[in-house]
């Protein structure tokens, strides 16, 4: 009988739902049945795979509703947050099955010397047959699909291990490929740490999105068996605030940036450099914002803004942050502590801050905004590039010239210029960790869908001699003949390429 574990509602702690414990014999089975059922699905093409995925989004707008509601039991969004998800998929979708066919085309290169030029040079795009994606609790309808989709288009059969703090949403959207009567390539594994290390084991290439400590653990693992592998891991992200910025605008973006979700994304908003000519406006404007949203456990009814935190250890990590901020000189303008019950903590401002404190070095991924005064440019780049992270940051400034100037200094994969988030719903750009934030990418137009396959090339003789001038027997005639003609075609000037000087 296969085991299970309990998923607790973090608003309140109260059980949700029961979930089985899948070990290294249910994923060696799943594995087994997605291996024999994709060389199907690759061999019927994009156009029919791109005809299920569109099916497949209609049963999520259909079932749009039922989903959040799952989601919001799980993780204790705001309904409005609860929403989002399905229809990013949905926008994920639209825009591989609108442009797959031209991303996964055949490729013929032309002829570049005397030896391809009697040949014919193809390069095709073949996936790899298994994928396995590995989510975090933050986003786990999203972060399912919008790189589940890619690989399903690409012609991969998919394993899905979702995070055991949220893991019925998945279970939900999986059940629905079934539902429509897709074909059997997608599956959800359900079950915690050794579940993930099995699924590792058992797959072609690796897409984790989760903390930097354990993407290292993957990556060393896939490295030993020689598999690919992408991760999405941490963020500490930087704003920087010019003298010349649109102080509400950045401010309120501040205030989504860094509460959105609980503050509990890779991008959240995680540092503010703000220079010393608009600091104390934008500090009034930032405080007076958070002290006007609304927490709380919410139904389906929009009472709220922020919502709890996923876990009892993240809310100790997020207490232990502004704690060690307060004893090291920082000061509490908004919030300061947990709630009264469940997970949550008051949306938080800190100043007075310096990068001494945990909360300006190490991932807080809660509602944490730590706001620094700067004297100029120059300190705000420094400041914003002393981080082991680099997955995304914001610059701010009306001189949009200046701002993006800024923008190519910091050392980020993904940099906003007055807007927050905006490279995520932008799928034709990466979205790319540097430093400790990950490895490769996702999204980024066709290169999303490519990094799910293998390229394969086929070379095919057009001109079919007994044998080629190259081939057995070697002799002196066939050596001079050999080094005149590729002289011929390779050296550069008429002299040269005669052999005369």
């Amino acid at each position: 009988m296969t085991a299970t574990f309990t998923v607790l509602s973090p608003a309140d702690g109260t059980p949700v739902a029961e979930v089985p414990e899948h070990g290294p014999e249910d994923v060696a089975a799943a594995a087994e049945a997605l291996r024999q059922a994709q060389p199907e699905w690759e061999a019927m093409g994009f156009a029919e795979r791109a005809r299920w995925l569109r099916k497949y989004r209609d049963w999520l707008l259909d079932n749009e509703t039922s989903l959040a509601k799952t989601l919001q039991s799980e993780t204790g969004k705001p309904w409005f947050e609860a929403t989002v998800e399905v229809p990013y998929v949905v926008e994920v979708i639209n825009y591989y099955t609108k442009h797959g066919a031209r991303f996964l085309a055949d490729e013929t290169p032309r002829p570049h010397n005397a030896i391809t030029m009697t040949k014919r040079t193809q390069v095709l795009l073949r996936p790899y047959p298994l994928v396995g994606i590995i989510t975090p609790w933050n986003f786990p309808l999203a972060l399912a699909l919008m790189d589940g989709v890619p690989a399903l288009a690409a012609g991969a059969a998919v394993m899905v291990k979702p995070s055991e703090f949220t893991p019925l949403v998945t279970e939900a959207a999986v059940a629905g490929w079934a539902e429509i009567g897709a074909p059997p390539v997608l599956a959800c594994l359900t079950g915690r740490g050794p579940t993930g290390a099995v699924v590792v084991d058992a797959v072609d290439f690796v897409q984790f999105t989760g903390s930097t400590r354990t993407g290292r653990v993957i990556a060393a693992r896939a490295a030993e068996r020689l598999v690919p592998v992408s991760l999405e891991l941490g963020g500490k992200d930087a704003m920087v605030v010019l003298d010349d910025a649109d102080v509400e605008r950045a401010a309120n973006a501040a205030v989504w940036g860094g509460m959105c979700n609980s503050g509990q994304m890779c991008t959240s908003v995680e540092r503010v450099y703000v220079l010393e000519p608009v600091y104390d406006e934008f500090v009034s404007r930032v405080v007076a914002t958070v002290r006007k949203l609304r927490q709380g456990r919410d139904d389906q009814n929009y009472r709220y803004d922020v919502g709890s935190l996923a876990n009892d250890n993240q809310l100790s990590i997020v207490e232990r942050h502004v704690q060690d901020a307060v004893a090291k000189g920082a000061t509490v303008l908004a919030g300061g502590k947990r709630g009264a019950s469940g997970t949550f903590y008051e949306p938080t401002v800190l100043v007075d801050v310096h990068h001494g404190m945990a909360c300006m070095r190490e991932e807080t991924f809660g509602p944490v905004l730590p706001i620094m005064k700067v004297a100029d440019v120059d300190e705000a780049v420094r400041l914003a590039n002393d981080s082991g992270y680099g997955l995304s940051a914001s610059v701010w400034g009306k001189d949009t010239a200046r701002a993006e100037q800024v923008a190519r200094r910091l050392e980020a994969g993904s940099v906003n210029v007055n807007d927050m988030f905006a490279n995520l719903f932008a799928l034709p750009v990466p979205q790319a960790g540097w430093k400790q934030s990950g490895l490769g990418y996702r999204n980024w137009g066709a290169a999303g869908l490519r990094k799910y396959c293998r390229p394969q090339a086929i070379v095919t003789a057009r001109v079919t001699p007994a044998a080629e001038p190259i081939w057995y027997p070697y002799s002196p005639v066939k050596s001079r003949l050999v080094r005149k003609v590729m002289r011929f075609t390779m050296a550069r000037g008429l002299l040269r390429r005669l052999g005369l000087r």
